[in-house]
């Protein structure tokens, strides 16, 4: 198991990296506290795809005390956005309601072009904005949102980020993300970046606003040094939200644009949907006959998950389901055409907001301010 904010590989096992990387488990107290101020749990939340947390009974206690606090989660632009990436953006969209928060939305076309080799900071800001348009098409308030495009906005990252800096020193981040002599220094740097949203808010209102993340686990390094570094500066630690990865439609691993059969991208069309669909692994026994036989595992199957992290809300449904492939009564081919409907029919109307965030990207973009 490999899991850093610019690597995951193998088989991914939570519980390890809870311990590993200090964080706590989501307690059913905490869910019910959530739950107490949304009017109802996010799918993501009951079925626990959030998992983790650093200081969300905190953040709760600082709301519950009539303090409001602002979202903060972002986006690494280096290719197409496939649903994976959707899967928190999604939860944010929720707690924004719920909480009627405003969202930092970071691109971090900066980070990308120093990571790799063949990228041009020209390709890191198309892509940027390309990316936005599916950020803007999940639905979030223009009012409460604003996206940061980090080469474009630096005057005031960079204000923030070199105070952060100053209080960091390369030793940690070494240790931290494993960075080495041939490490440019750029990425030696970004860490300072990536922690500016967090305090942004707070910068410019005069207001010691707390912040909640909603991310990947991955992403989690970057906010243990954060949440180091705040209280240095006058600042409010940052509190994290984390969630897992959604498994790619292949053997094993997350969805991941460096294997474009094995996810869905938002702008795939109705035809790449059904055929990766069909060409996916599953759970599922090598015949019919075997399959009504002993039935299926939906514990490694990617068209299960799919259906139990995003596309079915129905609980009693996704047990029904469960229970038919346990039993061998739903064969493999029937899921696959159940989900692959599912999603056609999510994407289209995803589609459709984002070409109409064309016309709205303006009024999100953090220089508008």
């Amino acid at each position: 198991m490999i899991v850093t904010p610019w690597r995951v590989s193998g088989k991914i096992d939570y519980d390890r990296l809870i311990k590993e990387f200090g964080t706590q488990p989501l307690t059913e107290d905490l869910l019910k506290r959530i739950e107490r101020h949304a009017g109802e749990l996010h799918l993501q939340l009951r079925r626990r795809l959030f998992f983790s947390h650093r200081g969300l009974d905190w953040i709760l206690d600082m709301y519950e005390a009539g303090r409001r606090f602002v979202l903060y989660t972002g986006r690494g632009p280096s290719g197409p956005v496939h649903i994976g990436h959707l899967v928190p953006w999604i939860f944010t969209k929720y707690l924004q309601d719920a909480f009627d928060a405003k969202l930092y939305f970071q691109m971090t076309d900066d980070e990308k072009f120093l990571v790799n080799p063949d990228f041009t900071l020209d390709k890191t800001r198309r892509l940027a904005y390309d990316n936005a348009l599916d950020v803007i098409a999940v639905g979030f308030d223009a009012k409460k949102t604003k996206i940061i495009m980090d080469v474009e906005d630096a005057d005031i990252i960079y204000r923030i980020a070199i105070r952060v800096a100053k209080k960091i020193t390369f030793s940690t981040i070494k240790a931290v993300f494993g960075l080495n002599e041939s490490s440019n220094i750029g990425i030696i740097f970004f860490p300072a970046v990536q922690a500016v949203p967090c305090f942004i808010e707070s910068e410019l209102t005069g207001e010691n606003v707390p912040c909640l993340i909603p991310a990947a686990i991955d992403q989690d390094p970057y906010w243990r040094v954060t949440r180091d570094v705040a209280p240095k500066l006058g600042y409010l630690k940052p509190a994290q939200i984390h969630c897992k990865f959604l498994p790619g439609l292949g053997k094993g691993g997350k969805m991941s644009a460096s294997l474009p059969e094995t996810c869905i991208f938002t702008t795939d069309s109705p035809e790449d949907v059904d055929r990766k669909v069909w060409n996916a692994f599953t759970g599922g026994r090598p015949t019919v006959k075997e399959q009504r036989m002993h039935g299926g595992d939906p514990t490694i199957c990617p068209i299960y998950y799919y259906d139990y992290y995003l596309f079915e809300d129905d609980d009693r449904k996704i047990k029904e389901i469960y229970m038919r492939c346990r039993s061998g009564d739903l064969l493999c081919g029937e899921h696959k055409t159940m989900l692959s409907e599912k999603i056609k029919k999510f994407l289209k109307e995803h589609q459709k907001r984002r070409e109409k965030a064309k016309d709205l990207l303006d009024e999100f973009l953090f220089k508008n301010r």
